[in-house]
């Protein structure tokens, strides 16, 4: 679905001002349309007098540093993987201080290595520089009072990391996110994840990381990993060599967001709600809706939730997975009238330490479902409450689960 298009209302070239109700860029999230809706709302660059058009890295990041109200908006894909003369910049172009990937594999074999503690030494040094160089290029800063928008065919970032950190007030709406690729993942032994094998690669760079801000509204995006899914990469130590991290995360006491009638496809860790078991910034934060979104082929986190009171409603999902709702330490999740199409029940919901789950009016394959008593039944040493302790109130749109069936959402 796309907002708009081309030879429409709005002039493929356009400067200046718009009517809100004409250009889509101008628009602002409606009343009671999730947590973003509430006090003042999120307006983002509505107002901006300037309207910024990119087509480039360097045109992006100028525009994203411009004064504020800002409105930006992308045509066609922006490669973040560029240097300053616009050149495409490979991880061999970001390797610093001797690292290879042939050295590090040799240096932590756990045959020789061992499984008890994480790499430390010159290469582990050697790799976090070279992370560090990677990130340096593909981090976009999004500053308050911000609109950033997609317009044309197939706008969107390739291999960006769109900072949301210590903002408010910004709107993401109509773009494509594209593999966001970590050149350098960390090997560590000691991470297991359920039911796997011992050890994890571990990488950074979400496509959109959303960070002490509140009023945050993203709406109709597509976040892939194509052309270079993880399904592809090779094992290492027995373990799958995983270059992406989460899709969208919302950590370090972000506050009052809608995440809303995007795609997310073909992806492993998808969406983070929450920091850290321990997070002091966290508790009495992390208020966040998600609806109407498409949850295709995505194995875990869509989402996995600490502390927050995260609304899920309306979404689709479908295909294969570990979990969708990780129910995490003193998560309150109300999970609503969502549809499920060919998904194991007992594999909907998993315990990362929480009490409760509220799980009504949900479908599995068009049947009444409690995702909560089939859980319990798989995980009897690991049950939930089916009470989470609230009530959502912004719930605008809210509808039947069987009208979700074919949900198509996304930019």
């Amino acid at each position: 679905m796309r907002l708009f298009a081309c030879g429409l209302v709005l002039a493929c070239a356009f400067t200046g001002t718009a009517h809100a109700g004409h250009d889509p860029a101008r628009q602002v999230l409606p009343a009671g349309d999730g947590w973003a809706s509430a006090g003042p709302g999120t307006t983002g660059g509505s107002a901006a007098a300037t309207v910024h058009e990119v087509r480039t890295k360097a045109q992006l990041v100028a525009a994203l540093a411009a004064p504020g109200p800002r409105l930006v908006k992308i045509r066609g894909v922006i490669d973040a993987n560029t240097g300053v003369d616009g050149k495409p910049l490979r991880c061999t172009d970001y390797a610093t201080d001797g690292y290879t990937l042939a050295g590090y594999l040799a240096a932590y074999d756990p045959a020789t290595w061992g499984w008890e503690k994480e790499p430390e030494g010159a290469l582990e040094e050697a790799r976090k520089a070279s992370a560090r160089k990677q990130e340096a290029a593909i981090a976009l800063t999004v500053n308050p009072d911000t609109t950033i928008i997609g317009v044309g065919k197939n706008a969107g970032i390739a291999g960006g990391s769109l900072r949301i950190h210590g903002s408010r007030n910004v709107i993401v709406r109509n773009l494509t996110f594209r593999d966001t690729h970590d050149c350098f993942p960390q090997w560590d032994p000691t991470d297991t994840s359920p039911g796997a094998s011992p050890g994890n690669w571990n990488s950074l760079y979400d496509s959109v990381s959303i960070q002490r801000s509140e009023h945050v509204w993203i709406d109709h995006n597509t976040f892939t990993d194509a052309p270079n899914p993880d399904s592809s990469q090779p094992l290492h130590f027995g373990r799958p060599y995983q270059v992406h991290d989460g899709q969208l995360d919302i950590t370090n006491g972000a506050d009052l967001v809608t995440v809303e009638r995007n795609v997310f496809a073909e992806h492993g860790k998808t969406m983070l709600i929450g920091s850290s078991n321990t997070s002091t910034t966290d508790p009495g934060k992390l208020r966040v809706s998600v609806h109407h979104n498409v949850f295709r082929n995505v194995l875990e986190r869509a989402p996995r939730v600490r502390f927050g009171q995260v609304h899920v409603y309306n979404n689709l999902y479908e295909g294969a997975q570990t979990y969708s709702w990780g129910v995490g330490v003193k998560s309150q999740i109300y999970a609503q009238n969502n549809y499920i199409r060919g998904i194991d029940p007992a594999k909907v919901v998993y315990n990362w330490g929480g009490t409760a789950i509220t799980d009504v009016g949900n479908l599995v394959d068009g049947r009444s479902t409690s995702l909560v008593e089939a859980h319990n039944a798989a995980n009897p040493g690991k049950p939930l409450a089916t009470d989470a302790g609230w009530t959502p109130a912004l719930n605008r749109g809210l509808e039947p689960a069987h009208r979700i069936r074919h949900l198509k959402a996304g930019a």
